[in-house]
């Protein structure tokens, strides 16, 4: 399994960063985790093939996470012209609320016929779902968007892989990211905690108990950013590709 991080910024562009979005390579092809305002931007610097997505996964409904859909959508249908199916898949309440992101960015655009089977499905806590040949498990987290936020385990060939979302530490995480191969947490400030996100220093209080063979960390704010070296911790930035 292969990694690229398209997106590793926050809802605001500290850094200079595009917003999150994860292109993951596997044994099938490709996906995408989370999908934010500039991941089409990002799709385009890094030479990814949209065409080639066969699903993406949404940790929660904030622009920053959810909100390139409209485009990538758009771009499939007008300028990629994709005749593949695309699975799009998160929380409780995307079906609608993708809806009127599209109609409000591009009116009539979800009246459309489109030329590629467009599935979306929202996935309940808890339990396994296989999307497109991916075992994707979400555990609800704690952050305010209008709906449940996810941190979700995937199960993507013989490897396990978690992203923490965005999220102030709960103790779901621990269930979630528990032995994982890889897990890929937010950490929003070094050593303040405020509600809604995690800080470093509180992850790594908790660290030794999720047993994660390797750690990587993303979406900081410029106090993160700052100090990230201080951490030992693998750092991700957006074009980094790794291999788990």
């Amino acid at each position: 399994m292969d990694i690229q991080f398209l997106g590793t910024g926050d809802a605001f562009g500290s850094g200079g960063r595009f917003n999150t979005c994860f292109h993951v390579r596997d044994s099938v092809g490709a996906f995408l985790v989370d999908c934010g305002a500039s991941s089409m931007i990002a799709i385009r610097k890094f030479g990814v093939d949209p065409n080639a997505i066969r699903a993406i996964l949404i940790t929660h409904l904030h622009g920053d996470h959810f909100g390139g859909l409209p485009f990538f959508i758009l771009d499939a249908q007008l300028f990629s012209r994709r005749t593949a199916p695309l699975v799009i898949a998160g929380p409780p309440g995307l079906r609608d609320r993708l809806a009127t992101a599209m109609e409000n960015f591009f009116p009539g655009s979800t009246k459309v016929q489109q030329r590629f089977v467009l599935d979306v499905h929202e996935l309940e806590p808890r339990r396994t779902h296989d999307v497109a040949g991916i075992a994707v498990t979400p555990f609800v987290v704690k952050h305010a968007c209008g709906a449940p936020p996810f941190a979700l385990r995937l199960g993507v060939d013989d490897k396990t892989l978690c992203y923490s979302g965005d999220t102030e530490w709960v103790d779901g995480l621990r269930e979630a990211a528990h032995g994982v191969d890889l897990f890929i947490a937010e950490t929003y400030f070094f050593d303040k905690p405020i509600k809604f996100h995690l800080d470093f220093a509180t992850l790594a209080r908790h660290l030794p108990d999720l047993g994660a063979k390797r750690v990587v960390l993303t979406h900081m704010s410029p106090d993160m950013l700052a100090r990230a070296a201080a951490t030992g911790f693998e750092i991700a930035d957006d074009g980094v590709v790794i291999s788990v």
